[in-house]
């Protein structure tokens, strides 16, 4: 229909004749030589080949015995030299006088090369004859006639020149210098080119030089860099380790250009998916410089630091394999059935148990497991969630006010002391290293803080209730400057009016100030911060960690606190100090851990390495060894005098000794983490790496346990033969299984796994680790009951996933065609004869229930794949016996009634992995259609190649339109958006009216296919390509409407044959089925990428509103999860959007992909995606938050990618505001993936909802934001604003915003004295404005929001400060008044156009 036959005409002009083509006549052969271009001898000379063979070969032989000439006669050259040195007379002809430089390069170029000969000759022929005697008589002998036949005979222009002699090689030598004198000629410019030539060979040999110079010093770096790393047994690194490494140097470091970015990213690596391969030290110079050889000096130094950093994030992966190696063997443990699945809600309940009995000082490693991350967002309470500072919160702070209260020191200022890079075992040190001095210096021992942890806790947490209980008078009694606590046993904390949450804003204030005290506090810290060599070598950082805990764990005596306060009076960090006293132990521990100033965290591994050797030697009278080599022995003494339960312990012997801390004591596994021996405690550093991550393949391993087909269906024994290709064909389409699905309930071993790891955090050592594992496998217990209960889900889950799969393919062998749907009335006639008729009844009632279920069934009778499986599970439920028992009969019956060739078969099976192309370029699209479009007119020719008699046809898309452009002309339009090559010109973008010729509207109205044999005879086509002659206008249409989910049409597709010339184009009915196949795919296709656009969209205006209320946060990259090709394949994962600290937003265009093999170093995205978990994490310096985007069946579809910087937490009013972030924006991606579900309608809660052009997904965010605040004010009553009522002069903010809600539900009170009097606004809050706010619908076109009044009163109401005034109905109000005016917002902008039918937002 729109095809031209320009294009033919034009390919035909083109062809030129082929080699040996006998039809050319002469006259044409002739023309064709006339012609502008020369014809190509190829094809007139088949011989040529063979003559140039032949030519070339005589050529080269020529060549060679010139060559050979010339450097033979060289050589002679070279040896008369050597036998006859030129004579230097010659030179006396050299002068730099430029007057008679023309005179003398003419006479020793032309004239004196023949005349000296002859000069010569004359002279030796006078001496032979005498002449010149004075008694000899005259001769008739003439000198000038001598000469005269001299130079005649040896004319050069006609004589062969004789050899030169001595003298006249040294005057041709001469005249060379000569001419190179003289300006303007050629052996002038050739001298000159020769010498600057010369000058240039120099240079670069200086280059050259200075780069080998500078190669090797960069080699000398990379060798130091190398031994950073950690080595296996053979001394080498996994080159995968190194290519990844490498390859993520771009994106972390900002500052390279774009060009050189774009360079380093076009550089392809070889990939290595494997740990197996290593380099060596040599290896691994060569390897890295060849990548960096181009790179500038400041480059390679920034790559030094990043392979540093890489480096440092390997060792701790590696420390991290180990526990999760742990937590692996503890899940093995602990899941008795063996069916690969433990209790979440038990496991969550011990970790809090866990977390209760730890002491202050431990929990601040531990992640809370009663909050985000380790519960879910949807399991936190909304009030806790959208109100202020929780309970647990403060008590927390109270806590740790109250142990730093005790010696005068704020804990704004022990933070200053932490490094600035970083260190996150440095950060955990420090506080925790202060902390237990502080509890040494009060005099309180081991046992008096364990006891404090179930019992003074607790009185420390009911404080806050019982300020609550009280009212102002005990808020009053907490006083920021003078805290003030008897001995932490459960007394009432006395002080003066001060509120707690004014103490969390001036000691997040004091962080950032107090940086600057920590040169005057710890001078020597620069020259002790690294005195340590890494890597777990004797005196490491990390091993001196764990001696500190273990040391500062024993009781405290007397002199132990004297000791201690001579520490503490004693400036810390002295190197001169700590080597006078030897037996100080302590106090070379404290003296070791005091965390590096920032001169000292700025020193790069060769800088730390060199001062590692320095101090190291100058601690010779009290060295590290000894200090690891004393602790066993004062431990071992120690403990005989206090009882064997602070001796040193055993792996083995450490669960009981917890057993009994627990039950006698109170005490919480934590605590025992001070107990350590050192070599326990370094135990994890001492063992050799093997050169293996033990658990990098948990997630390929363990991931579907549950949902395995317990039968193998490629077996020969199989229950149902004739499905077992069909089966195997669809088991190999199915994605990979490596991604886990969250629930609720259980936790299979990767999410286990994470889990664990997110409590434990970071700066856990290994000892306590094993404590963990030891309480979790003693407590988790499990009954018969609830191992039968389990067992038993795991066999419905795999039941579930072998009916799926038999009944899909069951579908795919009644679906002959491919067509993508089923004919219910011929699905219920074959049934209807099931048991000769005696089902009949059953059959009704399950029809009944499936329309009910399906109402579009009863309107276009078609089933889908879901519709057919329900409708068989629906028929066998309402049969007597085992259901699953009825479901095979049902398919074994179902597979005998039907027939089909083989040749159908593997018809049917190459068009589904056609229409398997759609669906997959739509997953592997990044949201983009072109490449959906590619694959729907890729199938179209291959089928018609291959079963459609070759013919040639065209293919269009068209969606439908609400039609802005001319209303008059009808309500919607048709848009072309797509369509083959050849008819681009005319189709593409083009509009049908309804008004216009043409059958596309009927297929839309109708729903039905419409096929038009001839064209020519029809008078009602439009053709788009007018050129075409009218005779040409022949072959058939084809027709198709698309539908979505619920059969409603929103588009069409249509095929044409007419640049088919051929007699025989009409579509067979095979082909119209397979083509109903394609459009259903394409369905399918455009969905998945409407429903990616929407997540996207909805993400943009996530991360809009997240970004002014949490500036901490540096970076948040979104990427979305494109699976394999099949289930050999493993997933990728797409960057889309990436937002920076301004809130600029890169919308990623062009693919950039990440491949697990190819990121060692960020494999805790793909660890994310695995677990479909959160998981915080520290890569290359900053610390990440992995946020995973469930699709409706818990499996991540894409992750947030949260970079906070140097910062470990965000502060709490921006955590909390991340969290609700985190929220709406899981709620609004299940919201639209519903929507896609052939069952669900979609939910309209706002009036803007219900307009076309304006439900999109930025509506969609806010209002289920708008929705969560509705609740949250719908539990207030007029009580709970009684702390605002009871302002004479409330503060500025609070007024504000009270007056913003109002002139939001009232625009009229504006400049009233309902919203400028206090007094009058105070009587407004009661139960009438919690119900207006509940039913207020801002996007309502009644309602009038002027928005630039409400932001006036809240513009200069700061986030932070809403959040620090810590009252739950302020908050409420604040967000929910922002909410509104986004909402209005948005519904003041008009969407473009979109498609009126199918899913749209």
């Amino acid at each position: 229909m729109a095809a031209q036959p320009e294009a033919a005409a034009q390919t035909a002009s083109l062809k030129h004749p082929k080699r040996g083509d006998k039809n050319m006549t002469a006259t044409e052969t002739k023309r064709n030589q006339g012609n502008d271009e020369l014809p190509c001898l190829s094809n007139y000379a088949p011989w040529k080949e063979c003559f140039y063979e032949k030519v070339q070969q005589r050529c080269l032989s020529l060549q060679e015995t010139k060559v050979k000439m010339i450097r033979a006669q060289k050589a002679k050259e070279e040896k008369v030299k050597k036998r006859e040195p030129c004579d230097w007379l010659s030179k006396e002809w050299f002068s730099e006088e430029k007057e008679s430089l023309d005179t003398r390069i003419y006479l020793l170029d032309k004239l004196l090369p023949t005349l000296i000969p002859g000069i010569e000759k004359l002279l030796m022929e006078v001496e032979r004859k005498n002449v010149l005697a004075p008694d000899k008589e005259p001769t008739t002998f003439n000198p000038i006639h001598f000469l005269g036949e001299y130079l005649m005979r040896h004319n050069p222009q006609y004589s062969i020149s004789t050899e030169p002699g001595p003298y006249l090689r040294g005057m041709k030598m001469v005249t060379e210098e000569l001419k190179t004198e003289m300006p303007g000629t050629t052996s002038e410019r050739l001298a000159r080119m020769k010498s600057e030539a010369k000058n240039k060979r120099k240079e670069k040999e200086q280059v050259d030089n200075m780069k080998s110079q500078v190669k090797e010093m960069r080699k000398e770096a990379l060798a130091v860099q190398f031994k950073e790393w950690t080595v296996d047994v053979s001394g080498g690194i996994p080159v995968a380790l190194v290519q990844s490494a490498l390859r993520s140097f771009p994106d972390v470091i900002t500052s390279i250009p774009i060009d050189m970015k774009k360079a380093i990213y076009d550089r392809k690596l070889e990939i290595v998916d494997t740990l197996e391969e290593k380099v060596n030290i040599d290896e691994f110079t060569e390897y890295v410089h060849s990548y960096t050889e181009h790179f500038s000096n400041d480059m390679f130094q920034e790559i030094l630091k990043h392979l540093c950093q890489c480096a440092d994030d390997f060792q701790e992966a590696r420390r991290h394999d180990m526990w999760r190696q742990m937590f692996t063997d503890l899940f093995l443990d602990c899941d008795y059935g063996k069916v690969g699945l433990l209790d979440r809600q038990k496991i969550l309940a011990l970790l809090v148990d866990f977390y209760d009995r730890s002491p202050v000082t431990a929990k601040g490693r531990f992640c809370n497991p009663r909050q985000w991350p380790i519960i879910e967002l949807q399991e936190v309470e909304l009030a806790e969630l959208w109100g202020g500072l929780d309970d647990q919160e403060v008590c927390e702070e109270l806590n740790e006010t109250l142990v730093l209260s005790q010696t005068g020191i704020s804990e704004g200022e022990i933070l200053a002391y932490e490094p600035v890079d970083d260190n996150r075992q440095g950060t955990c040190r420090m506080r925790a290293s202060v902390k237990e001095g502080l509890f040494e210096q009060m005099g309180m021992g081991e046992a008096e803080i364990g006891g404090i942890s179930k019992e003074e806790n607790e009185a420390a947490e009911s404080s806050d209730a019982e300020v609550r209980k009280e009212g102002e008078d005990a808020v009053s009694a907490v006083k920021s400057t003078d805290f003030e606590a008897s001995d932490l046993d459960g007394d009432k904390i006395r002080g003066e009016k001060s509120s707690v949450h004014e103490d969390i804003k001036t000691e997040r204030q004091t962080e950032s100030a107090s940086a600057d005290k920590q040169e005057e506090a710890f001078p020597g810290s620069a020259s002790t911060g690294y005195s340590l060599s890494r890597g777990g070598e004797p005196g490491s950082e990390k091993q001196l960690e764990e001696e500190e805990f273990s040391l500062g764990r024993e009781p405290d005596t007397e002199s132990s606190r004297e000791e201690d306060y001579r520490i503490s009076d004693r400036e810390p960090g002295s190197e001169g100090q700590v080597s006078q006293e030897k037996d100080s132990w302590i106090a070379e521990a404290t003296s070791t851990i005091s965390g590096p100033t920032p001169e000292a965290t700025t020193m790069t591994s060769e800088d730390r390495a060199v001062a590692d050797m320095d101090i190291i030697a100058s601690k010779q009278d009290a060295p590290v060894a000894e200090v690891v080599k004393e602790t066993p022995a004062r431990k071992e003494s120690f403990s005989r005098r206090h009882g064997s339960q602070f001796g040193h312990q055993t792996s083995s012997e450490t669960r009981l000794q917890d057993e009994d801390l627990l039950q006698d004591q109170g005490k919480g596994p934590a605590h025992s983490d001070r107990q350590d021996s050192p070599a326990e405690a370094s135990q994890e550093f001492e063992v050799p790496w093997s050169g293996d991550l033990l658990t990098s393949d948990l997630s390929c391993r363990y991931s579907s346990f549950g949902e395995r087909i317990l039968e193998d269906w490629k077996c020969e024994s199989t229950k149902f033969p004739d499905l077992r290709p069909i089966m195997a064909e669809i088991q190999n389409r199915w994605a990979s299984g490596t991604r886990s699905a969250f629930d609720e309930s259980c936790l299979n071993l990767p999410q286990f796994v994470q889990l664990m790891e997110t409590f434990v955090g970071e700066d856990i050592s290994l000892p306590t680790v094993k404590r963990l594992t030891a309480f979790i496998k003693e407590e988790y217990k499990q009954t018969e009951e609830e191992k039968t209960e389990q067992l038993e889900k795991v066999h419905l889950t795999s039941r579930l996933a072998q009916r799926k799969l038999l009944l899909e393919a069951l579908f795919e062998t009644w679906d002959n065609n491919a067509s993508g749907f089923l004919d219910l009335e011929e699905v219920d006639a074959v049934l209807s004869t099931f048991k000769e008729g005696m089902e009949k009844e059953a059959l009704r009632k399950a029809k009944k229930h499936l329309c009910s279920r399906y109402p579009q069934l009863s309107r276009v009778g078609k089933l889908s794949p879901k519709a057919f499986q329900t409708f068989l599970e629906l028929v066998a439920s309402e049969f007597t016996g085992d259901e699953d028992e009825a479901i095979d009969n049902l398919v074994e019956f179902l597979t005998t009634s039907l027939e089909r060739s083989h040749m159908k078969c593997l018809q049917s099976l190459t068009r589904r992995k056609w229409l398997h192309d759609i669906q997959q370029a739509a997953e592997t699209s990044g949201a983009s259609m072109e490449p959906v479009y590619k694959a729907v007119f890729k199938a179209l020719s291959q089928d018609a190649e291959a079963h459609g008699d070759n013919k040639k046809t065209s293919a269009y898309i068209a969606l439908l339109e609400e039609n802005q452009l001319s209303p008059e002309r009808g309500q919607i339009l048709l848009r072309y958006v797509a369509c083959t090559t050849d008819d681009a010109p005319y189709v593409l973008n083009q509009i049908l009216y309804r008004d216009m010729k043409g059958v596309s509207f009927a297929a839309v109205e109708e729903g039905k296919p419409i096929h038009v044999p001839r064209v020519q005879l029809h008078g009602n086509i439009h053709f788009w390509n007018t050129d075409r002659p009218a005779e040409e206008r022949r072959g058939s249409l084809l027709v198709l409407p698309l539908h979505d989910a619920r059969w409603r049409v929103f588009g069409i597709l249509g095929l044409d044959t007419l640049r088919d010339q051929c007699e025989k184009t009409i579509f067979l009915t095979h082909e119209i089925s397979f083509y109903q196949g394609v459009s259903q795919a394409f369905s399918k296709a455009y969905h998945h990428v409407c429903r990616l656009e929407n997540v996207l969209q909805m993400t943009v205006t996530a991360l809009d509103w997240l970004h002014p209320r949490a500036p901490s946060i540096h970076t948040v990259i979104t990427y979305l999860v494109e699976p394999g090709k099949d289930k050999t394949c493993d997933y990728a994962l797409r960057k889309v959007i990436t937002t920076d600290k301004t809130g600029q937003k890169e919308i990623h265009s062009s693919p950039v992909l990440l491949l697990r093999k190819e990121n060692l170093l960020r494999v805790y995205l793909f660890k994310c995606i695995d677990s479909s978990e959160v998981i915080r994490t520290s890569v290359c310096g900053e610390y990440h938050i992995a946020v995973p985007l469930r699709d409706l069946s818990g499996q991540a579809l894409g992750i947030f990618d949260i970079s906070i910087g140097h910062h470990q937490k965000l502060p709490l009013h921006e955590h909390k505001d991340l969290q609700k972030m985190l929220k709406m924006a899981q709620a609004a991606c299940s919201e639209i993936l519903k929507m896609s579900l052939e069952e669900t309608e979609p939910t309209c809660v706002l009036e803007a909802e219900h307009v076309a052009n304006l439900r999109h997904a930025g509506i969609l965010f806010h209002r289920l934001m708008l929705q969560d605040l509705r609740q949250c004010v719908q539990k207030l009553d007029a009580g709970s604003f009684a702390e605002i009522k009871s302002y004479v002069e409330p503060p500025a903010l609070v007024h504000n915003i009270v007056k913003a809600v109002l002139l939001l539900l009232h625009p009229n009170w504006k400049g009233s004295e309902k919203t400028e009097n206090w007094s009058q606004c105070i009587l407004k809050l009661d139960d009438n404005l919690i119900q207006e706010i509940y039913c207020f619908d801002p996007t309502a076109a009644s309602v009038q929001v002027q928005a630039e009044l409400l932001l006036d009163c809240i513009t200069g109401v700061p986030r932070a400060a809403v959040w620090q005034h810590g009252l739950a109905p302020v908050e409420y109000l604040y967000n929910w008044v922002l909410t509104c005016l986004a909402l209005a917002e948005i519904t003041r902008k008009k969407a473009p156009p979109l498609a009126l039918f199918g899913i749209q937002f």
